[in-house]
């Protein structure tokens, strides 16, 4: 669905369904928060429902405020994604398979709903008004309960041919490693996700942690932490050398909540990825601007604009 951009005195409802996390917002035209809200993402057809609850709570609060309607909604979603009829195909992180999303919540809101996948959409809006501005050739990636990517080359968003570009989680990186989600092994997703990194430490260690960002604020101090951390990097760096010398990108930006970690993730990984590098050279790597945000932020460019295009 592509519909034309709303004006500045529009607002919007932006709506990130995450592995974990449901992240909500309402927007006005400057993209300037009106309202925000946050949910444990439940499992399988269960998240549309929550979807559904998280957004009307919203829309009623910042109409009840006196900002005026609500009058479009963007939703980014994960794993495979059926833009044109807002269909959730497949994710192995959230556990749904086929699920409608669009129809349902146009019904339930009221309003044009504009569906988009999460990591696409979070690499769109750190190129258009982020980190990567006025860069035409530009890698993104996501690292939060999954791993994936957004692809800018010749100053166009690639969208893949037979399915979506960017599933940058499931290459293999490892042959016969850790088991992912995908039912592939060795996967990058399942070595160097937020979600791997804390589980790997967890069985290591002996010792629970509630996320990946108890491992890194751990690394000056606990050995498993940072054996753990230095091997969920180095397999990052291979995934990501193989992309530098595919694509030749100007940079690569690091996105979700992984990006938290800030320079004990970027200057690592750059220094892996320049000890490995023969042909091409290594861009530079930036944590983006919207951090665990961006999916959201992009869904809520993608209600302001219409359409997420080049």
């Amino acid at each position: 669905m592509t519909l034309p951009p709303l004006p500045a005195d529009a607002r919007v409802l932006a709506v990130d369904v995450g592995g974990t996390t449901l992240k909500a917002e309402v927007l006005d035209g400057r993209s300037q928060v009106l309202a925000t809200g946050v949910e444990p993402t439940p499992l399988g057809d269960d998240a549309l429902g929550a979807v559904s609850r998280l957004g009307s709570r919203l829309i009623d609060q910042v109409e009840a405020q006196g900002h005026g309607p609500v009058s479009r909604a963007g939703l980014a979603l994960p794993g495979i994604v059926d833009r044109a009829s807002g269909v959730g195909v497949f994710s192995a992180n959230v556990g749904w398979r086929d699920l409608e999303f669009g129809p349902p919540l146009e019904r339930s809101w009221n309003m044009p709903v504009l569906v988009d996948h999460d990591v696409t959409i979070a690499g769109w809006a750190e190129w258009k008004v982020g980190a990567a501005q006025r860069c035409d050739d530009m890698f993104f990636v996501g690292l939060g309960t999954g791993v994936a990517a957004s692809i800018v080359a010749g100053g166009h968003l690639l969208r893949g041919g037979l399915t979506q570009a960017g599933e940058l989680g499931h290459v293999v990186v490892r042959p016969g490693g850790a088991l992912c989600g995908c039912g592939n092994r060795g996967c990058l997703e399942a070595i160097c996700s937020a979600s791997s990194i804390a589980r790997t430490y967890a069985s290591a260690s002996g010792r629970q942690v509630d996320s990946a960002a108890d491992v890194v604020s751990a690394l000056d101090d606990d050995p498993v932490a940072a054996h753990v951390w230095d091997e969920a990097l180095s397999a990052l760096a291979d995934g990501l050398l193989n992309v530098v010398n595919l694509l030749s990108p100007r940079i690569i930006v690091l996105g979700g909540g992984l990006a938290g970690a800030g320079d004990a993730l970027v200057k690592p990984l750059s220094e892996k990825m320049t000890a490995r590098a023969r042909f091409v050279p290594v861009p530079d790597i930036v944590c983006g601007t919207f951090g665990a945000q961006a999916a959201v932020m992009g869904a809520g460019l993608l209600a302001l604009r219409g359409a997420a295009e080049d």
